[in-house]
């Protein structure tokens, strides 16, 4: 098979056609008189950007609060108040059978127990630091709460 220059020039040019209509990334024809390879070349793997990274939060730190009605509802802020010491998820009684450690009303001492926050699968018994009388509970049982979160008011 004997091509002249325009013929092969014309005969690659048709090949390369084919390939991209065709979606190959690589041919190979060779016989006695020739030999020829086409492929595409593949783009080096561009570097993905680096991920934005967040700053640690400072011990002490709280998230903002919540701006929606209920939130600012459940959450009273009048009177001395025992936060969470931990993130998890706030129990109010000792079993789900069981009566809550505190009610409005109730009277709690410095170390009473006044209810349990669960995190990672450890029950947390959070000790009243302050005494007072309970004058609302802030949040609901099995609610998530945050560390420093405000979870039962006392007056």
């Amino acid at each position: 098979m004997q091509f002249e220059k325009n013929e092969l020039i014309s005969a690659v040019k048709e090949l390369i056609g084919v390939m991209k209509e065709s979606g190959l990334g690589y041919i190979s024809v060779k016989n006695d008189k020739f030999e020829l390879e086409l492929g595409q070349k593949h783009p080096e793997p561009r570097p993905l950007p680096p991920m934005p990274v967040m700053p640690p939060m400072a011990m002490g730190m709280q998230a903002a609060p919540a701006t929606t009605e209920a939130a600012a509802e459940a959450a009273p802020v009048a009177g001395k108040s025992i936060t969470s010491p931990i993130v998890g998820t706030f129990y109010a009684a000792p079993a789900p059978d069981k009566a809550p450690f505190v009610k409005v009303g109730d009277s709690v001492n410095e170390g009473d127990v006044v209810c349990i926050v669960e995190s990672m699968k450890v029950m947390n018994e959070v000790l009243a630091d302050k005494s007072g009388v309970v004058t609302a509970i802030a949040v609901k049982d099995g609610e998530a709460v945050e560390f420093g979160q405000p979870l039962i008011m006392l007056s």
